[in-house]
């Protein structure tokens, strides 16, 4: 296929759509490669469908909340699926993902960031956060209850059993919601492995509670509602006003009492779920040393940059402890990699390549290579299309430095110079300031010229650019088989596979590395998922 594609002798492109199809044809999706969201979902629940339909998009971007709605419902469900509480969130940034896990699933979640920064902000917005979290969950489901009473007005009633995230609708009185819920803890975790028995002490605190509620039946269904969405340490386990004390039996006085004072023994045990700190991790982290109660956990990742992600997936293979990893990858550009470089290099945890077959090939791709992985066809395809004015910019800056200030290499970067110019000329005047290069060294007329001398070839910038979005696929597949091979070759692994987790458009690194290690009783034959 590539024969046809570039001239054997000068190894230039001669077939521009038959390079576009063998791009097309080396790109994840067409490999056929990928494990269905919804196939690994159904395999972790079981039977219980239950879904995360609280949306995030009043305090997040859209495009952020798109990928915590989507990576914390995985999350919540592998957690389950093995009976876990805690969940290690490495590269955390700002809490998004590790807030919501914390206050939506109520589980116990480590931030981990290398940026003091971030960790403060974390720190800030979780302590906000929690302060309306009450009011917005309530709000967001009485707008989900709205819906579904639409719904239901539009199409005959189905009678069927639904999980536990369901039984507070309108249409079911609070029995038939306790019956509901007894029948969801009795079922079968699914084709992987029989689900822990063990429940976090919300889970006792709101059966306690909707107990002695369905024993009174006097207490108003709408507090009902709000106790079963909120976490332990969102609300205080308060007795109705409604209800007239006096007239209660000295035993339900003594229930109603224990209820209280063990929700709030469990309140005040897990008054913060949420832990943000500050640490730099690297393949040899000790856990332990961060986090003193460390247990069994879940490690995630979400658009870890770099070498954090592969990282990521080998400390998750190293420590008995991590029993699954959800790892999604970004910032291919600044993998390290092994054969780039023939210098002598005493690292040994490289980003690129991480499994034998390609260590054995001196496999390497280069960062220009990597640096076009990070490019979004699905974008481009849509129509937003690349910034071809401020690339040239950039082009014709590296023309100016190499001639006159002799520099092909540097550590300093460029940054987001362009949306803060005003014109070519005030451009190149700031970058090299940030360069640290004397910019009094070049007139206005001298840059100018510059700018003159290649306007003319900007569409043979873009044609380039638009020739790299096409090659991008093929070069993310190499890198995140790269890290799905590592996986495999690893002996504790029960079962790995690449996930599409979230929409391109919205996020274009969208592409989740997922593995659950063996538990005690074998459970790779009961795997069914691909």
């Amino acid at each position: 296929m590539l024969s046809s594609v570039f001239c054997e002798k000068s190894q230039r492109l001669i077939d521009v759509q038959a390079f576009a199809l063998a791009a097309r044809y080396y790109s994840l999706p067409n490999l056929g490669l990928c494990t269905p969201l919804e196939e690994l979902l159904e395999a972790l629940r079981g039977e219980c469908k239950e879904r995360n339909d609280i949306k995030t998009d009043e305090f997040m971007n859209n495009k952020k909340s798109h990928e915590v709605q989507v990576m914390s419902e995985l999350i919540h469900s592998i957690a389950s699926y093995y009976g876990i509480k805690q969940v290690i969130d490495i590269g955390s940034g700002k809490g998004y993902l590790s807030s919501f896990l914390s206050m939506h699933y109520n589980l116990k979640v480590y931030g981990i960031d290398s940026s003091n920064t971030n960790t403060h902000g974390a720190h800030e917005r979780n302590r906000k956060l929690k302060k309306h979290w009450r009011a917005y969950e309530r709000r967001a489901r009485a707008n989900l209850q709205s819906q579904k009473s639409e719904e239901v007005n539009d199409r005959p009633v189905q009678t069927e059993i639904k999980c536990e995230s369901n039984t507070d609708e309108k249409s079911l009185n609070n029995n038939s919601s306790l019956q509901s819920q007894d029948q969801v803890t009795t079922q079968d975790s699914g084709i992987f492995t029989e689900i822990a028995t063990s429940e976090s002490s919300k889970q006792t605190e709101i059966n306690l509670v909707a107990q002695t509620q369905s024993d009174e039946n006097k207490l108003s269904e709408n507090v009902l509602d709000i106790l079963n969405v909120l976490p332990a340490n969102a609300v205080d386990i308060f007795s109705s006003p409604r209800c007239d004390c006096g007239e209660l039996c000295e035993e339900e006085k003594a229930r109603r009492k224990m209820a209280s004072l063990q929700a709030k023994a469990s309140k005040s045990s897990e008054s913060n779920l949420y832990f943000p700190l500050t640490s730099y991790i690297t393949a040899e982290t000790e856990l332990s040393d961060i986090i003193k109660d460390l247990e069994d956990s879940i490690m995630v990742g979400l658009h870890t940059c770099g070498d954090l992600a592969p990282n990521t997936l080998r400390i998750f293979t190293a420590k008995p402890e991590i029993k699954a990893v959800c790892s999604v990858g970004c910032c291919y550009h600044l993998l390290s990699e092994q054969y780039e470089n023939q210098e002598d290099c005493t690292e040994e945890a490289w980003g690129f390549p991480m499994c034998q077959y390609l260590k054995d090939e001196g496999w390497c791709c280069g960062r220009n290579a990597r640096m076009s992985a990070c490019l979004a066809l699905e974008r481009v395809a849509v129509g937003q299309m690349l910034p071809t004015e401020s690339l040239f910019y950039r082009a014709v800056l590296q023309v100016i430095i190499e001639e006159n200030y002799g520099v092909t290499k540097s550590d300093r970067h460029v940054g987001k110079i362009f949306s803060k110019s005003s014109s070519f000329l005030d451009y190149v005047r700031k970058s090299l300031k940030k360069l640290e290069l004397d910019d009094s060294k070049l007139s206005d007329s001298c840059i100018t010229d510059y700018y003159e001398k290649y306007k003319d070839r900007m569409n043979e910038l873009e044609a380039f650019n638009m020739l790299k979005v096409v090659l991008a696929p093929c070069i993310e597949v190499l890198i995140l088989l790269d890290r799905l091979c590592y996986l495999k070759e690893q002996d504790n692994i029960a079962w790995s596979g690449l996930v599409k987790l979230f929409d391109p458009v919205k996020s274009p690194r969208c592409y989740g590395v997922i593995a659950l290690k063996k538990q005690s009783s074998e459970v790779e034959s009961k795997l069914q998922i691909c």
